[in-house]
């Protein structure tokens, strides 16, 4: 499905792709887990991890040339790949067990660290895919770390999970995510089942064995294998959640975590949609004064443009329609960097004058979808992972309620993220295990938590809360007075040092730092 919300994307992949468009061994126990979370999980779903067997904690890693694949190059020499067992269900760890695709850049100095983790956000995300293209942003930190990254449970190389066909999922694209008529609204839940369905048939008993607790239990057997004995991370976006919950299950293991462009682990599935809203109407209206224009007109036009593609979708040089969804699809890509916004005023402008063409190839590179019409899988692993995670499932009564306050937070997302909170889980096979996920922390060492107060995706608010949630000493907020999704690497000096500063030198700085 082509849905345009759950705008949680790769931080820094966001950028690239509007550009292709215009130390020592383990000293644990071997038990894995220091506190249960405070959500019992749904039935079917991993509860609290029993004692791991010596052939997971004693596996060796089989590091050896990374392999091309369909939808990605091999990378250079620098990089090894290997594969990670981890049990299906962490209930059982003496059960079945799956394949974790990893790979490493080894560092390159004699003063290691250890293993420095990347996840980059979705969920859904391939680290195997994106690592090597990261590289450049944080070569620096590779001096003292081992850069490490993997596909989670569901994702790509590790059991991903797809759950239709190319051909389906363009059909799909005529599917109106703001349904208007109640023939439009059937259709729009009678999709959401059918994707549904698709997933559960793709994905059998995984289905139930992919949530972030999951995810955040696999980190911990991987940094026992890789030999380190505290957990050294880097999560952006959706990462975020996942290093805070790893934090509150493992706090005693907690090394140097770094979490940038901060998902808000107080917002439940109502609140996540607001706050999008929200944050992706606050990046347009400073796109809007970065060109000259009132906000409240700017943001109207647009408005008006998008009502007048429901009605009567564009053409484009593909000769595929623009529909009202993908063209949203297309404005919300360029607001992830600042650097992109001249693509947003070609791509606006070209579609006032009735040509598609710049929104669609926006949207088709937000949704993977490729010259030859082949769709990546980053969306269906992210609905599977997040409606695992998400207990909520909004009515479609309940949804119409609140409509008019999501219209009011933002006249051109607010639709779309309000139907999403409806139809992203809808009739789901599988039940969610938790409202918000737990992050609490106590007796962590300090996370640094980065906030950036034009984020669109991860409004600058998250920060704040997670540092919060984390407890007192535990998070420590640095943050960015810029635009786009993330900071790190993002053009501020002072964020980048004081990252680096904390990640190889373990220096903290003061909570409430501000980097302009």
């Amino acid at each position: 499905m082509t849905r345009i919300a759950r705008w949680t994307a790769l931080a820094a992949a966001a950028a690239l792709l509007v550009g292709g468009c215009s130390g020592g061994s383990s000293g644990d126990d071997g038990k894995n887990g220091d506190e249960t979370s405070r959500s019992s999980p749904s039935a079917g779903t991993s509860g609290a991890a029993a004692p791991l067997p010596s052939s997971l904690t004693s596996q060796k890693l089989d590091w050896g040339r990374c392999k091309a694949t369909a939808d990605s190059p091999a990378p250079g020499s620098d990089w090894q790949c290997a594969t990670l067992k981890v049990p299906l269900d962490w209930s059982k760890p003496d059960g079945e067990t799956i394949g974790l695709a990893m790979i490493r850049a080894k560092a390159r100095g004699d003063k290691r660290i250890g293993s420095l983790l990347f996840n980059f956000g979705g969920p859904g995300g391939s680290g195997v895919d994106f690592m090597p293209s990261y590289a450049p942003t944080v070569s620096l930190l590779r001096e003292r770390y081992d850069l490490v990254s993997w596909d989670p449970r569901g994702v790509a190389a590790s059991e991903g999970v797809r759950c239709r066909g190319d051909k389906e999922i363009q059909a799909a694209e005529s599917v109106d995510a703001t349904p208007d008529t109640p023939a439009e609204e059937q259709a729009y839940f009678e999709d959401a089942t059918d994707f549904g369905k698709g997933c559960e048939k793709d994905a059998g008993k995984l289905l139930a064995h992919v949530s972030t607790t999951d995810t955040a239990r696999d980190m911990d057997l991987m940094r026992q294998v890789l030999g380190d004995t505290k957990m050294h991370y880097f999560g952006i976006s959706y990462g975020t959640e996942l290093g805070g919950v790893y934090a509150h299950l493992f706090p005693k293991r907690v090394g140097r975590l770094i979490l940038d462009a901060v998902v808000d682990p107080g917002a439940d599935t109502v609140g996540h949609a607001e706050n999008q809203a929200r944050g992706f109407q606050r990046a347009l209206n400073d796109y809007l004064k970065s060109t000259g224009q009132d906000p409240e007109q700017g943001t109207r036009k647009i408005a008006d443009l998008l009502k007048r593609i429901d009605a009567d979708p564009l053409p484009t040089s593909s000769g595929r329609r623009l529909t009202q969804t993908l063209a949203v699809t297309g404005i919300v890509l360029p607001l992830y960097s600042k650097a992109s916004w001249p693509t947003l005023t070609s791509a606006l402008a070209s579609a006032e004058d009735g040509d598609g063409s710049e929104l669609l190839a926006l949207a088709d590179g937000y949704n993977e979808r490729d010259a030859s019409g082949h769709y990546g899988t980053t969306t269906h692993s992210q609905r599977v992972i997040s409606c695992l995670d998400d207990s909520q499932r909004p009515t479609l009564a309940e949804t119409k309620k609140r409509l008019p306050e999501f219209d009011r937070i933002s006249p051109v997302f607010g639709a779309f993220l309000g139907w999403d909170t409806a139809g992203w889980c809808h009739d789901w096979p599988v039940a969610g295990q938790h409202d918000t996920p737990a992050v609490s922390a106590p007796g962590a060492a300090p996370v640094l938590v980065v906030g950036n107060t034009g984020d669109p995706a991860t409004p600058y608010e998250g920060a704040r809360r997670m540092a919060d949630e984390l407890g007192k000493g535990v998070g420590v907020v640095l943050t960015w007075k810029g635009e786009g999704h993330g900071a790190y690497g993002s053009g501020s000096d002072c964020v980048d040092s004081t990252v680096d500063a904390y990640l190889l030198n373990g220096t903290v700085p003061k909570d409430g730092k501000i980097c302009s």
